[in-house]
């Protein structure tokens, strides 16, 4: 339980943590959809209302390197839980650098499988963007399966176009190839069997689309679709086909020989889903493990050995068996707050909804305290974001108005996915629009808050649309492919993210404590201003009071 302030009796209203997601700063205005953007409201906020710039990726959000950028997931981890924890990658990295990935239980249970003679399957993001993945993950795993007596191999690819270069899939493939050919051998035969593009197949999250997860399944599974000899062969061949389609929507592909699917997983097998990170790796992984999966006809299901990288829900234990622990993420924010009978509010659409629940409380997906504690999911649209970059931000502020207004909630937490799902497709006129039409509800909730004498701490999670051109890092001018168009950026960028106390009743009462921060310091600034000394354990605040 978290004890009084003796300096601060808390905000009168609701304090409301708002997260503009993928809404990164950068004084470069190339290709920034948010400069670009009219955004009145968050002009107006910038210029009255004190601010400052937190870290947002490497390490400051517990990833391996500076180099690394931030993503939702840990984003959310550090924001709801207040300390800095060693994530996906960092985790993996250490696992494999020390072999204790190789001592676990899962990867036990997965090469002595692959031992008795079936086929040990990898499939999973196949890029080095190291926000689900990274393809070293993978080559390290496939070299270790060769030393311990696996004799088939077979890589399922899931191209990315997100997290890296939009076309950058042969980048990878074509050395990936290569290293098969060279780690192959008269008893140890690896090649790639199948993939797709990862907004196409299989990564589907919050199930939004199951139908993706289906294409999947059939892609990898039960291996139909449309054949090719090669991946080189399908990914020029569907991209060509598609007039320029970026790696995530490429099209499903099946690699064959003498007309057969060279990997479809038969019962004995062993399969591992590389991914470190979550959301996007439990709808497979059920497909995989449920004995009475409703959300769509698996046709039919091999009996095997299948292993997560991490658990990916540590609540619902999926996948039962898992190659690295994640990391065991305690003391949160919600709970905290929840043990201090602290009424909290969490809406988003479903593309973000995870993000501001099971994230935020740390990889949990249920709540602390039914009664203390209110979800609201709002249902996003299945179309492509670039389609409707407004998507569900309307909705969102009506959902989250309307419950402030019944007085129940002493703070509250919303995500608007705009900036990042849009910034994603690399539509730069998209990403403005959708920068706008968060300003627009911003100044909604806003006012509301202000009805009810309350304030809020505007941030974001990892920058994205504040870079929607790939960028010469020596000019920052936009760099442009051969055919003469500009190089679009669909990934998150390093850029730091804003945190702007919005705050009329208590004007003048605290002030920002200094410089350098991070996500991690949001917790302890919010429940200052609810009243209440930060716990323990969590990084410092970023206000001081006077």
């Amino acid at each position: 339980m978290l004890k009084r302030l003796s300096s601060f009796p808390g905000t009168q209203g609701p304090v409301v943590v708002v997260v503009m997601d993928g809404y990164g700063i950068s004084s470069n205005p190339e290709g920034n959809a948010i400069t670009l953007a009219r955004k009145p409201v968050l002009d107006e906020l910038f210029a009255k209302y004190p601010h400052t710039l937190l870290k947002a990726h490497g390490k400051a959000v517990g990833l391996p390197s500076e180099e690394d950028m931030g993503n939702s997931e840990v984003g959310h981890n550090a924001i709801g839980s207040g300390q800095v924890y060693e994530q996906g990658a960092s985790l993996v990295n250490q696992s494999i650098a020390s072999g204790a990935l190789f001592e676990r239980q899962g990867w036990k249970d997965i090469i002595s499988n692959a031992k008795h003679g079936g086929t040990l399957h990898f499939l999973g993001l196949f890029s080095d963007g190291n926000v689900h993945s990274h393809i070293n993950h993978l080559t390290a795993l496939i070299k270790r399966a060769k030393q311990e007596g696996a004799r088939k191999v077979r890589i399922h690819v899931l191209l990315d176009g997100r997290d890296v270069g939009e076309t950058s899939a042969l980048d990878y493939v074509l050395p990936f190839e290569a290293f098969l050919k060279e780690v192959s051998s008269a008893d140890f035969d690896a090649r790639i069997a199948s993939g797709g593009g990862r907004m196409k197949i299989t990564m589907d999250r919050y199930e939004a689309d199951w139908g993706m997860v289906e294409k999947g399944w059939k892609t990898h599974v039960l291996g139909e679709g449309r054949m090719f000899a090669s991946s080189e062969e399908a990914i020029n061949t569907l991209r060509n086909e598609g007039g320029r389609v970026i790696d995530q929507d490429l099209p499903p592909f099946v690699i064959a020989e003498n007309g057969k699917p060279l990997g479809a997983v038969m019962d004995g097998d062993s399969v591992v889903f590389f991914n470190f990170r979550g959301d996007r790796a439990i709808e497979i992984s059920r497909a995989f493990e449920d004995e009475t999966l409703p959300a769509f006809n698996r046709v039919r299901v091999p009996r095997v050995v299948y292993a997560g990288m991490l658990e990916y829900d540590g609540d619902l234990h999926i996948p039962k068996r898992y190659l690295v622990s994640p990391p065991e993420i305690r003391h949160t924010m919600g709970e905290a707050l929840a043990a201090s009978g602290v009424s909290q509010l969490a809406i988003s659409e479903t593309q973000k909804f995870g993000h501001v629940t099971y994230f935020w409380n740390g990889n949990r997906s249920g709540k602390f305290d039914d009664k203390l504690e209110t979800w609201i999911e709002v249902p996003s649209d299945r179309v492509s974001f670039d389609e409707r970059p407004w998507m569900k931000a309307a909705e969102i502020t009506d959902s989250m108005i309307e419950q402030l207004r019944t007085g129940k909630f002493k703070t509250a937490r919303v995500n608007y996915p705009n900036g990042d799902m849009v910034g994603h497709t690399g539509n730069l006129r998209a990403a403005t629009m959708a920068i706008e039409a968060v300003d627009l509800e911003l100044g909604r909730l806003l006012k509301a808050i202000d009805d009810l004498n309350g304030m809020a701490i505007i941030t974001a999670d990892h920058g994205n649309a504040d870079e929607m051109y790939e960028l010469d890092k020596k000019t920052g001018k936009a760099l442009y492919a051969k055919d003469g168009r500009v190089k679009a950026k669909t990934s998150h960028t390093l850029n730091p993210v804003p945190c702007i106390f919005y705050d009329k009743r208590n004007a003048g009462a605290y002030a920002i404590d200094g410089d350098g921060f991070g996500l991690a310091n949001i917790a302890s600034t919010t429940v200052n201003l609810l009243g209440f000394q930060a716990q323990d354990g969590w990084d410092r605040s970023i206000i001081k009071f006077k």
